[in-house]
């Protein structure tokens, strides 16, 4: 299956959730907004948000400073 991650192609082996795919690509969920097909996902939704084939997916990290 392919997604577009962050506007690039990427494979993934079965639909995922939110949670599944930060994980699998080493992200610590807590320091990330994402964004399913446009749409914010809520963190108490990365669960049970499922990214199936085609869909779109932005990871934005948080960046501290002042």
């Amino acid at each position: 299956m392919t997604i577009k991650l962050n506007g690039d192609p990427h494979e993934i082996p079965q639909p995922l959730s939110v949670s599944a795919l930060l994980t699998q690509l080493d992200i610590d969920a807590r320091r990330v907004a994402v964004e399913l097909n446009l749409a914010v996902v809520k963190k108490a939704a990365y669960d049970s948000s499922v990214i199936k084939d085609g869909d779109e997916v932005e990871i934005v990290n948080f960046v501290g400073g002042g």
